[in-house]
């Protein structure tokens, strides 16, 4: 990732893998090579009104023991989750198990996504998409709901190891009435580019975002691959370093040197 950001002439880059830090000091080392910073980032799932809603935490420490024992609780629900799928597959006939999965992972937090590859990998599936639409997309019969935690809770423990909380792809649910709620619970960012972001949402996000006081992130969120519509390939967005600038003055402000 880091060696592709030198390649798209990134300055700086974030990585924030959903649910753990463990790729940070490769990362970081990669970076200090290369000559690309990179942002100490995580990406958590909330409970939000319309279901679930991802949280992105920025400058975080690598090691600090009250958020990783949190992450390690956010693993392990992966881990629940992921089992109850792989058991609902094979009700259907689907032979799959959850090393299958974890081969996909490569030792990473497990997800859907890893889920939909190896079904792709062991035939029951002709592609990525087609894993999510047939088997394990939402309201499809292998799909099983994460236990989600309140966004108040996690922006609650990213504050606690000293990082700033950020509001992630919201597209039209990205109201000024939500984003002022939010606010009240913790939230001192919002993602208004993303490549899922049309240009009025990205207008009204940037207006919400001035009107209430919130600080701006943005990014390509790439999954690997070429992108797409969602995941856009890494440096696609055109992101100002100011933002990041902002961001770390902000943290110095709450947490002095």
């Amino acid at each position: 990732m880091v060696a592709r950001a030198r390649l798209a002439g990134l300055d700086a880059m974030a990585l924030t893998d959903h649910d753990t830090l463990a790729g940070l000091p490769e990362a970081r080392a990669a970076g200090e090579r290369l000559g690309v910073r990179v942002v100490a980032g995580c990406e958590f799932s909330a409970a939000a009104p319309w279901g679930e809603m991802h949280v992105l935490g920025y400058l975080l420490p690598e090691a600090d023991p009250r958020l990783e024992a949190f992450l390690a609780e956010c693993r392990a629900d992966r881990e629940r989750r992921v089992g109850e799928m792989v058991d609902k597959l094979a009700g259907q006939g689907v032979r799959i198990g959850v090393d299958d999965v974890r081969a996909e992972s490569g030792g990473g937090a497990l997800g859907r996504p890893h889920v939909a590859r190896a079904l792709v990998r062991l035939g029951h599936a002709r592609g990525v998409q087609e894993s999510f639409d047939r088997w394990i997309g939402r309201g499809r019969v292998a799909y099983v709901d994460k236990r989600l935690p309140p966004f108040a809770e996690v922006a609650r423990r990213v504050h606690q190891a000293g990082g700033l909380v950020s509001a992630a792809h919201l597209k039209d649910r990205g109201s000024r009435a939500v984003l002022e709620r939010l606010k009240s619970e913790g939230l001192d960012a919002v993602e208004t580019r993303h490549p899922s972001h049309a240009g009025d949402t990205r207008t009204n996000l940037t207006e919400h975002a001035e009107r209430l006081g919130l600080l701006r992130t943005g990014g390509s969120d790439w999954h690997g691959g070429e992108g797409d519509a969602t995941h856009g390939t890494i440096g696609s967005e055109q992101v100002p370093l100011e933002w990041l600038t902002a961001l770390e003055a902000e943290r110095s402000r709450r947490v002095p040197a």
